[in-house]
């Protein structure tokens, strides 16, 4: 993995990625999981096959959650209970709900936050209201006719919890 840059934000650090392969995607959602902790609101945003599940994939590993993370298009959200007493991934795919949090209501994330790290995937203006406390994680990849496996990732922590937080250590 390539790092871009890492630079202070007036909302926490925002760091900048270059991943070349589903593996590099999947080993830098490995490494997130260790800066996770329970009450993280994680959301994913990015393109069809950008490789938001597979970075979710890596998240399950890192986290030791149970079942293969696999996406949650049909389902809604899938809850990962962990095997290591850590907390349980509530990973959520919002493509197909409307904006706003309201049509979130139904699946309580405001009360599987404090105990699970949550990850939504599509949830830019549907999930905000949940918490101040969250990070951004944005993946570019070339769209079109294209086997490209490059992407570039953007990860940004909003609020209190991320100002602290070292994402820097994710390029290693």
């Amino acid at each position: 993995m390539e790092e871009l840059s890492h630079t202070p934000a007036s909302d926490g650090v925002t760091v900048r990625l270059t991943i070349t392969s589903p593996e590099q995607m999947q080993e830098l959602g490995r490494r997130l999981a260790k800066l996770l902790h329970a009450g993280d609101l994680v959301m994913l945003n990015g393109e069809l096959g950008a490789g938001k599940t597979t970075l979710t994939r890596g998240l399950g590993e890192g986290l030791g959650v149970r079942g293969a993370v696999t996406s949650p298009t049909f389902v809604i959200a899938r809850v990962h209970p962990s095997l290591v007493e850590g907390p349980p991934l509530v990973h959520v795919d919002a493509y197909r709900l409307g904006g706003g949090l309201g049509e979130m209501e139904d699946l309580d994330l405001d009360v599987s936050l404090p105990d699970s790290v949550v990850v939504v995937e599509w949830g830019e203006g549907k999930v905000e209201d949940l918490t101040d406390d969250r990070l951004h994680v944005i993946i570019h990849r070339a769209v079109g006719d294209t086997t490209d496996e490059v992407r570039h990732v953007t990860l940004r922590g909003f609020g209190r919890r991320w100002e602290t937080v070292d994402l820097g250590v994710l390029s290693a």
